[in-house]
């Protein structure tokens, strides 16, 4: 089974009631997914994104570059005790949507993959590994650009975001 990195954008009012009833807020998750599983939307217009794989790349990478804003992992935690598939969601507020849409406008996928080394993608055992590949670092450029999309729209609406890995 993939470990895969996944989003969802939210109303003030919808973060409010998840971080009270997360069986509520999973319910919307299937919703949404559900309704958009088979459309091909650009991700500025869809309330669902997934990083796939590469949530780890990115991680790895947006640390590298002293990203502001945990937007990987989400910074808050709700629903402690539930496991979305690798652990309990978490979420950021609209105000760090912004700074990281604000952030991943400014930081392109060429300045993030600038002098890095596959072999240390390997060391550091970043997700899911096989960073010898010709071409690995190329791999996430798709999803961080539909990343970038997906939070700038999210900035653009004042949403926040709930976070997690599936």
């Amino acid at each position: 089974m993939s470990m895969i990195g996944e989003y969802l954008r939210v109303t003030t009012a919808e973060l409010e009631r998840a971080v009270q009833d997360p069986d509520w807020a999973l319910d919307l998750v299937e919703k949404v997914r559900e309704a958009e599983e088979n459309t091909q939307q650009a991700p500025s217009e869809t309330r669902h994104y997934t990083t796939d794989k590469t949530w780890d790349m990115l991680r790895f990478l947006l640390m590298r570059a002293e990203f502001p804003v945990n937007v990987v992992h989400g910074e808050e935690s709700f629903a402690e005790d539930e496991d979305w598939g690798y652990g309990p969601p978490r979420y950021l507020r609209p105000e760090r949507v912004k700074l990281a849409a604000q952030a991943l406008r400014t930081i392109s996928y060429a300045d993030l993959i600038n002098g890095v080394d596959p072999a240390e993608l390997t060391s550091a055992e970043v997700y899911p590994l096989g960073w010898a590949e010709p071409g690995a670092l190329e791999w996430a450029r798709p999803w961080y650009h539909g990343l970038t999309q997906f939070f700038d729209a999210a900035a653009r609406a004042d949403e926040a975001m709930l976070v997690w890995l599936d």
